[in-house]
């Protein structure tokens, strides 16, 4: 039985830590596998025999957060979210303005500070400060109070708690200066009002650039839903009639005129035109669809008239489908996430002890005015040591790196094979349909004495011209020019050719063991038959009643772009191994046309899978690219299975990328997009550790007693702001990433 899924929305994430928080609850609900909370996103993904939604929105809600179901279609880090982190900060910002002015400007300005003593008064100007900062925290700065110290009398406090307990501190301790004087030492009667209100401003400013630049991230996303129209004209009795998208239904019928989208995927039953695919496959060049055609919904209908019958639509559309598989990449945990998310749940915690040494330090040890010194540092560290950059640091860059692959033609249909993908050593590729077009072609053709290769040619065509089998299709391409004799009284003989009268003459045509079978002599082409099967190819003789008349070898055609892709893994120092299910021969001069070191051939389904297991054992980690039914348990066992989106469902169903064409370039931008976003990832990392490494002593006044430095608050608070910009800023740079500008070295 097929697990099931279920897709949350979830409001009020400030952190990683809540994104942890939220996946903790999730994880455990009876009947729930696996649950995944994508911070970057604000989206959770369950995966279990049983899920039940009442059940799981009560969860979120239980850990301080809410949720609801998300509709299956993509929902933008949104408008919803910047407008009202926009509201809040501008409400901050005209309310700690003053507060600001009125305290940094008089110690700037003497003469502003004496006007202000002269106009208000010092009692005055302090209860105005108070009115503000009070205004400030408990106004557009609430949330971080209500959600923030509720987890700290839980055991589980946040980035909301710090920022809480810094603001909290210094408006507390300054409103016991306003207001109870007596309890305070002389010496250490300062207020902190300007810091308690610009802290809290400056990390909604933070929130809001971060909530605009993670929008930012999601754009691929929406970019390829955008693609799909909100109407569709239908055939109904033959006459047009529009409807909104989301009204059709399969088996529709769907007139797209030139220049329109279509709003489904479909079959054209009639008309030609040329479709622009390139959001689909990155591909500048339109496709060319007629009569039997399969279109995309989102694609951009050519100079002609289509109509199409709709075989997919809404949610089942090749495009949701798309969408769907990069989000749910986009949760994925990657090894080197969870090594920062160990690192984040017991950094909070620790920031608060090292505070709370922070401040006993400084009032036991430090100089006059003792508490004053104290609470500065205190709340400097709350504020500064935020990690709310080192839980955006890999999120992030995951984000936009599958994002920028889904618009390049490349789904990372499993996050996880993004850090994979980077480590592999070894590539083994199928060979029909992946490394070859597979269609067969006509490679040489050998006639006995008074035909030409032309005749022998418009002979075999004719006598296959209704056939469907794929040598036929080699015929009749070959001959796509040529005025063809009619054939009549055609006879198969399945599995082995067939025979027809064409111009009063009996000719049978087929693969040798029909010859044989005929009992036609086959000495006179004994050599290029010899040669033929050294070197992999098909080959199909022609004879009139009694002679064999013409031999042709057919071979799958490679692509055009095999041996330079080969070439350049080679290049990279990767491992390049063919597996096979033809013969033996035929794997062989591939492999040699195109590079590849090492072939294998016959090998059946199950084999394969056991052949990338010994390349395993062999070089380590193991990627594998293939198309077919067949090649799904390979790409199964593989450490990154890579199927060809030209391929079987149940192979791109089994795979940990998929290259949205049979092209074998995109095998290239799929490592690309892997070491650029891993490498952005280490960078994000990095910055983040290392900002809280160096800043948070700094905070705490380490290096006061040789230096003088000790952080104000305030500068914390930008600091720590501009940090998570700085990581989020830093992966929207792979959304400029462009195939093979990286290079993959």
């Amino acid at each position: 039985m097929a697990p099931n899924t279920l897709t949350l929305d979830i409001s009020g994430m400030t952190c990683a830590g809540c994104a942890r928080r939220v996946e903790k609850s999730l994880q455990s609900l009876d009947g729930t596998e696996t649950a995944r909370v994508n911070f970057a996103s604000g989206k959770a993904y369950l995966i279990g025999a049983e899920l039940d939604q009442d059940a799981a929105l009560k969860a979120v809600q239980s850990v301080g957060y809410s949720a609801e179901p998300s509709d299956g279609t993509h929902r933008s880090h949104s408008d919803e979210t910047r407008n009202s982190a926009r509201k809040r900060l501008i409400l901050a910002m005209i309310l700690a303005l003053p507060v600001f002015i009125s305290e940094m400007g008089g110690h700037i300005v003497p003469s502003f500070h004496h006007w202000q003593m002269m106009t208000f008064g010092h009692g005055n100007l302090l209860i105005f400060q108070f009115i503000l900062t009070t205004a400030v925290l408990f106004g557009p700065g609430l949330a971080f109070i209500t959600k923030g110290i509720p987890l700290l009398l839980r055991g589980s406090p946040n980035m909301d708690t710090l920022v809480a307990l810094g603001s909290l501190s210094a408006w507390g301790y300054s409103s016991v200066v306003l207001f109870a004087p007596t309890l305070i030492p002389l010496s250490a009667r300062h207020v902190y009002f300007e810091a308690a209100a610009v802290i809290v401003t400056l990390i909604l400013l933070g929130r809001w650039l971060e909530d605009r630049a993670k929008s930012r991230a999601g754009t691929a996303i929406e970019k390829l839903m955008d693609h799909m129209p909100d109407t569709a004209t239908v055939l109904i009795d033959g006459k047009p009639k529009e409807i909104p998208a989301a009204a059709l239904q399969v088996g529709d019928l769907i007139s797209l005129k030139p220049g329109s989208r279509a709003p489904a995927d479909g079959i054209v039953i009639s008309g030609r035109s040329d479709m622009d695919e390139a959001m689909l496959t990155g591909e500048p060049l339109p496709v060319s669809k007629a009569e039997g055609d399969p279109v995309t919904g989102g694609t951009i209908n050519g100079s002609g008239a289509l109509v199409i019958r709709a075989s997919q639509v809404g949610s089942a559309t090749l495009l949701s489908q798309i969408v769907r598989t990069v989000e749910e990449a986009q949760a994925a945990v990657l090894p080197v996430q969870s090594m920062a998310d160990k690192v984040v749940q017991i950094f909070v915690p620790a920031v608060l002890a090292i505070s709370a040494l922070t401040f006993l330090g400084w009032y036991l040890l430090g100089p006059e005015p003792q508490l004053s010194h104290a609470l500065i540092a205190m709340v400097s560290v709350l504020i500064i040591a935020c990690p709310c950059a080192m839980g955006l640091a890999v999120p992030m860059s995951i984000m936009v790196g599958t994002g920028r692959g889904a618009e390049l033609g490349v789904l990372f249909a499993k996050g996880d094979a993004l850090q994979r993908l980077q480590d592999v050593s070894t590539v083994a590729f199928d060979k029909t349909g992946t490394l070859t077009l597979g269609k067969p072609h006509i490679a040489e053709t050998h006639v006995a004495k008074g035909i030409s290769e032309t005749q022998a040619l418009a002979l075999a065509a004719s006598a296959e011209h209704q056939s469907e089998h794929p040598i036929a299709e080699a015929f009749k391409t070959a001959t796509r020019d040529v005025e063809l004799p009619q054939a009549q009284d055609v006879k198969a003989t399945v599995g082995l050719g067939l025979s027809a009268t064409i111009d009063d003459q009996r000719i049978s045509i087929g693969s040798l063991g029909f010859a044989r079978e005929l009992g036609l002599p086959l000495q006179s082409f004994e050599t290029e038959i010899s040669k033929a099967l050294s070197l992999g190819r098909t080959v199909v003789f022609m004879a009139n009643e009694t002679t064999v008349i013409a031999i042709f070898e057919l071979e799958d055609q490679l692509k055009a772009e095999a041996a330079p892709i080969i070439s350049q893994l080679s290049a990279l120092g990767l491992n390049t191994v063919l597996i096979s299910g033809d013969r033996p021969e035929a794997a062989d001069h591939v492999a040699t046309q195109v590079g590849i070191m090492r072939a294998f051939g016959s090998v059946l389904p199950t084999e394969k899978a056991q052949k990338v297991k010994e390349l395993q054992a062999e070089f380590g980690n193991v990627a594998f690219v293939g198309d077919g039914i067949n090649d799904a348990p390979a790409l199964s066992q593989a450490d990154v299975g890579i199927a060809m989106g030209n391929g079987t469902d149940i192979a791109l169903e089994s795979a940990d990328v998929v290259l949205t064409t049979g092209d074998l370039r995109k095998l290239l931008t799929a490592m690309t997009i892997s070491k650029a976003t891993m490498r952005n990832i280490r960078q994000n990392l990095f910055w983040a550790f290392g900002y809280n490494t160096v800043l948070i002593p700094v905070a705490a006044g380490v290096f006061y007693a040789w230096l003088g430095w000790q952080l104000s608050p305030m500068l914390g608070a930008g600091a720590m702001a501009m940090s998570s910009l700085f990581v989020v800023m830093n992966a929207l740079r792979l959304r400029q990433l462009a195939p093979n500008q990286e290079g993959i070295a």
